[in-house]
């Protein structure tokens, strides 16, 4: 098989099998149980700076219909001011209280063996790499691309395509929300839909991914 080598991310050169497939997975909801988390953090950040429009979960949960960071923006929010707001809240305590899915686990061991595996998250990268190191995940990914490498998740998709030199055709980003699948087909990526995470199976199917699944197993078989 050929091989081809890559520049992801300056001074890291790896080797990449020109028939693997590109699998890339968002954070929240799909690798851990975070709702919680994320959920707390939101409101908080928002009461800081003094635009609380976050009043109930579904408030919160409307957000991620699309980009999350577009989605504030368009509710009167300072991004920039939300931004510092969050970096001013401890994190260690969340670190505690998010849960990975564990049944995720040996998944992935089988998928890294003859494919790529990265995250795309509008976390930042600090936090997803210590909580999937607590839990033995760190190494089934080859790379993490948070908010800190930018808001729009469709833009880090196009990066690891390009980082990676994977077709699209051969790429899949995994989500949990409306948003992650919008995103990722206007990547023009495949998209699978997990029905674990904070989106509802009916919320999910007005979007139609073109793989929509219930167990971490299922990602096997495609």
């Amino acid at each position: 098989m050929r091989s081809v080598r890559i520049s992801i991310t300056a001074g890291q050169i790896v080797s990449v099998n020109a028939m693997q497939k590109l699998f890339l997975f968002d954070f929240d909801g799909v690798l851990v149980d975070s709702l919680n988390v994320y959920e707390r953090r939101v409101k908080l950040c928002l009461e800081k700076i003094g635009k609380p429009v976050v009043k109930t979960r579904a408030d919160f949960l409307e957000l991620f219909e699309d980009n999350f960071y577009e989605a504030i923006v368009k509710k009167g929010i300072d991004l920039a001011q939300f931004m510092d707001a969050s970096k001013s809240i401890p994190t260690q305590d969340d670190y505690d209280q998010m849960g990975v899915f564990t049944p995720l686990l040996p998944v992935l061991s089988e998928l890294q063996k003859n494919n790529i595996l990265a995250v795309i998250s509008s976390n930042v990268s600090r936090v997803i790499h210590v909580v999937l190191s607590r839990h033995g995940f760190d190494g089934c990914f080859r790379e993490v691309l948070g908010a800190d490498f930018g808001y729009s998740k469709r833009d880090k998709i196009v990066r690891a395509m390009n980082g990676f030199h994977v077709e699209k055709e051969k790429t899949y980003y995994i989500g949990d929300t409306t948003g992650d699948i919008r995103e990722a087909r206007m990547a023009g990526v495949r998209t699978i839909a997990v029905t674990w995470g904070w989106h509802s199976r009916e919320r999910l199917d007005t979007v139609s991914p073109d793989y929509l699944i219930e167990t971490p197993e299922e990602l096997l078989s495609i």
